[in-house]
């Protein structure tokens, strides 16, 4: 058997997910491969407070060094590409790509091909505030045919304290969930086929079998497709 690749992460944001992306990344490579087989990853975890801080201040210029400096460390350490665990940090991911010469798994990139793999084109779309109020995201799964639902503007202040205020800090709210699954439900009868959990966060909160809506957790689908590319020769 060729050598596994070796996963580069840039976590932290938050550890909680990050613990999230760690075990999926590991339990593919032992369904994959059998035995006592594990993944083989570097992980650069960083102090979640100063990112969010930057961002709550639009400070991207920080929020972009900060990656870009830890992905160029994974590089040096030996990875053979990297993963940003965060979707909103993908608002930086060309600028961390210039910094590095190894590829960078982009997360709205293997979310999209998934959705598409489901035959659905109009999907609905939950995350944090600046994930859903630009356009880095969103144009990113268009370049796929996809046709992105958003919540109204209420409503994404709301997904955005439960995120940061609740999950980012490991609180799970049985309200929150409920409010969650009522903002999916709504999306639903806009005419969303599927919804993106595009929060690595919100796959915490709520599943597959809270709802009949097919659901996409970004975290785990960026983490099966990590180790998916470790795996191939």
């Amino acid at each position: 058997m060729a050598a596994l690749k070796t996963i580069g992460l840039v976590g932290g944001m938050s550890w909680e997910s990050s613990a999230h992306y760690y075990r999926i990344i590991n339990e593919t490579v032992k369904n994959k491969l059998g035995g006592l087989h594990s993944a083989q990853c570097i992980l650069s975890s960083l102090d979640f407070h100063p990112l969010e801080e930057a961002q709550a201040q639009g400070d991207w210029e920080t929020v972009a060094e900060i990656l870009a400096t830890a992905a160029l460390g994974l590089e040096q350490a030996g990875a053979d590409f990297v993963l940003l665990c965060s979707n909103t940090a993908h608002k930086v991911a060309a600028l961390v790509e210039k910094r590095i010469t190894i590829p960078l798994l982009h997360i709205a990139d293997v979310t999209a091909k998934e959705v598409s793999r489901n035959s659905i084109a109009k999907v609905g779309l939950l995350g944090t505030r600046f994930t859903l109020d630009e356009n880095f995201y969103t144009d990113r799964l268009k370049q796929y045919g996809l046709e992105p639902l958003l919540p109204p503007a209420k409503e994404r202040a709301q997904i955005d304290h439960i995120i940061f205020a609740e999950l980012c800090r490991g609180i799970i709210k049985a309200e929150s969930k409920q409010l969650c699954l009522a903002i999916m439900a709504r999306l639903a009868d806009r005419g969303a086929q599927g919804i993106i959990l595009g929060c690595t966060e919100i796959g915490l909160i709520v599943g597959q079998e809270d709802t009949a809506t097919p659901l996409f957790d970004t975290s785990a689908i960026h983490a099966r497709a990590a180790a998916e590319l470790a795996l191939q020769p």
